[in-house]
């Protein structure tokens, strides 16, 4: 027997779309000699739809487009991930079907509502096991979070399972293959049944998912493991409910994921909303660098414009090092000196500022210049402005409101600074882009004379440790403290994230790569009184 993987990219509310991907996989994999083509969850829909799953009308056009599907794919059978509407009860489901019907439905049992999932906000919760023979082998399933836990394979396996299908809408964060694997053996453990795992692929606004399918046998033993961040229609072969020994694809780094993500992330926002190309500010610093790394990998040269927009602050290797780059990656350069705006601002706020020192609030109106230039020449162009700030900024407020965070989508909103210099070099490994002066020279925002990042920060390694411990493992002050970091640091590090929280709220939709984004699983008040 074999089974063929689905592990597409879909688009949320592109439901005729969304078809016609699955029912062109139904094709290849009949072609390709599979008997049954298994889903992700909710590719029809595409995941996570949200609150469109509050209105009836998008169930009904699911539905419409799901019985299309019924007649449309014959000759397999198909394990089809959709929503699902009974008796005014919603669910997140997936259906059998098999020469124009429907041999069963399950209900997904486990809704987790956790990080950046909202499922019990959405679905009702169901409650029966689902099993089916096909060539002659009992196939349960289970949808994404019901193989996080016990009580849905086990029930599977309980009404007669050999092996289990899983359908899955699972996003990406650092190191997230490794804990898929040990959930899966884990429950392999206690049923004895194989697993085949599929996985959604593509961006979804904050969101990307990574696909990386696998398949394992009874034993816990990898016998499939599918590229990450590509689309593809694989095959798994079995023999008596168990998988036969088949595709490994190469393991990968941590900074080969985030930036395939990273590429995957930028591509599909733009794509998918119809941007015809980005624009970005171009300082001459390692950020900006980055981005317009991925931005050109993402989407081509043709469709990048980075602009410079120098003061009488910024060094002249700045200007040097923003052309060069743009020049090598072959992305369309462009300098507009700001001095004699940033002149004009200054006389028309003498009367206003007269006997008052020069403070942030210069540095600030040099950034919102900036930020003001790039939203003109967006509305002219339609294209998409990415801002350029990492997540060590952005939590801490080393960061302009209106100015260089101004911009439609924060491709580094969840790239801490000592990440950024790790993903620079590995892609200067594929090819050198970025010049080495920019990697090498100490960080500044260029907003003063002499002007170093350090100056009002913690040392990059230090801070992004703490919040590292603090954002994203739920450490506490004290708990930080003792392991060994300095209390001035510590204080400074959360006093810092707590203080700015009205600004990052503000902050454009970025791509999520650790477990704990600036996102949909960052939700601490603005108004907040508690101190630790």
């Amino acid at each position: 027997m074999k089974i063929a993987i689905a592990q597409l990219n879909v688009a949320v509310g592109d439901l005729d779309g969304n078809a016609a991907k699955i029912s062109d996989a139904a094709r290849r994999a009949k072609a390709a000699g599979a008997s049954l083509l298994l889903t992700t969850e909710l590719a029809l829909s595409g995941y996570p739809p949200e609150d469109l799953l509050l209105r009836d009308d998008f169930f009904q056009a699911c539905d419409r487009v799901f019985q299309r599907l019924i007649a449309e794919v014959t000759g397999i059978t198909l394990v089809l991930g959709h929503p699902h509407q009974i008796g005014g009860k919603r669910y997140n489901a997936a259906s059998v079907i098999r020469d124009g019907k429907i041999i069963a439905t399950y209900l997904k049992r486990t809704l987790p509502n956790y990080t950046v999932f909202d499922e019990e906000r959405y679905f009702d919760s169901g409650d029966a096991p689902c099993v089916f023979e096909h060539e002659g082998v009992r196939i349960g399933i289970n949808i994404c979070a019901d193989v996080w836990e016990e009580p849905a394979a086990r029930a599977a396996r309980d009404a007669g399972a050999q092996l289990l299908l899983v359908l899955n809408a699972s996003p990406y964060h650092v190191n997230k293959q490794l804990t898929r694997y040990e959930v899966v053996r884990e429950r392999i453990g206690k049923t004895g049944m194989a697993v085949v795992y599929a996985n959604q692929v593509g961006g979804q606004d904050e969101l990307v998912f990574d696909g990386a399918s696998f398949a394992v046998d009874g034993r816990g033993e990898l016998t499939h493991q599918f590229p990450a961040f590509k689309e593809v229609v694989a095959l798994v072969e079995l023999a008596g409910g168990m998988p036969k020994k088949g595709e490994i694809a190469p393991v990968t780094t941590l900074e080969q994921d985030v930036y395939a993500a990273l590429t995957m992330g930028v591509r599909d926002y733009l794509g998918k909303n119809g941007f015809p190309g980005a624009l970005l500010g171009l300082s001459g610093g390692i950020d900006s660098a980055l981005t317009l790394a991925v931005a050109v990998d993402a989407l081509g040269a043709d469709k990048v414009h980075a602009v410079m927009m120098p003061s009488q602050y910024t060094a002249g290797m700045s200007c040097e090092d923003a052309k060069a780059q743009a020049h090598i990656m072959g992305a369309k350069y462009s300098e507009i000196a700001i001095r004699p705006m940033f002149d004009c601002f200054r006389t028309a706020l003498a009367d206003e500022f007269r006997g008052l020192k020069e403070d942030v609030t210069e540095e600030n109106l040099q950034a919102r210049i900036r930020g003001t230039l790039l939203m003109a020449m967006s509305n002219k162009t339609g294209a998409i402005v990415l801002t350029t700030g990492n997540k060590s900024e952005m939590g801490t407020g080393y960061a302009t409101l209106y100015g260089d965070m101004a911009g439609g989508f924060a491709v580094l909103k969840d790239i801490k600074k000592t990440l950024v210099y790790r993903l620079c070099e590995y892609r200067n490994a594929l090819s050198p882009v970025i010049p080495r002066r920019v990697i090498e020279r100490p960080p500044s925002a260029e907003l003063r004379p002499d002007q170093k990042d350090q100056d009002s920060l913690p040392p990059y390694d230090v801070l992004d440790a703490i919040m590292e411990a603090y954002v994203e493992q739920y450490r506490s002050p004290q708990e930080i403290i003792a392991m060994g970091f300095a209390q001035a640091d510590v204080d400074k590090v959360v006093r810092l994230l707590r203080i700015s929280e009205y600004k990052r709220r503000q902050a454009p939709v970025g791509i999520r790569i650790t477990n704990r984004g600036f996102g949909k699983d960052w939700r601490y008040p603005i108004t907040n009184k508690f101190r630790h």
